[in-house]
């Protein structure tokens, strides 16, 4: 099994569309035998589905994620594990104990967690990470 986490600085990286990597775990009789990170060379959020694809990666765990993202991913027959935080090695520990705290949710978050220095000019909801039809109209 190949488990591929967004990561940053050792943590789960929160913003799928724009992580910078991936840690990629090889887990052979439920422990990672190999992790490795590969840069995603600024792939956009569908891009990341097909680097993910490439790679062989058939799990990944992350923080918030689009619609549109979770849908390449699951045309991808990739599993989803969304809203995680907190160290990368150590959700990869608890997804393989069977005890990851994910939340099958997760989306962009609209509200509280802008974590401006990563966005520029790009905030999830302004231009809208997936289908949000929720502007009042």
């Amino acid at each position: 099994m190949r488990v591929a986490v967004t990561y940053e600085n050792g943590q789960v990286f929160q913003h799928f569309g724009h992580t910078e990597r991936f840690k990629v775990y090889d887990i052979e009789n439920n422990k990672v035998v190999t992790a490795a990170t590969v840069n995603t060379n600024g792939s956009g959020h569908g891009a990341l589905a097909g680097v993910l694809k490439n790679l062989k990666v058939d799990t990944l765990i992350c923080g918030g994620i689009g619609g549109g993202a979770k849908r390449a991913l699951s045309e991808a027959n990739i599993k989803l594990f969304g809203g995680v935080s907190g160290e990368a090695d150590k959700a990869v520990e608890d997804f393989l104990a069977g005890k990851l705290k994910f939340d099958p949710e997760a989306a962009c978050s609209h509200g509280g967690e802008h974590h401006g220095e990563h966005h520029g000019d790009h905030v999830c909801g302004d231009q809208g990470c997936g289908e949000h039809h929720h502007h009042g109209n």
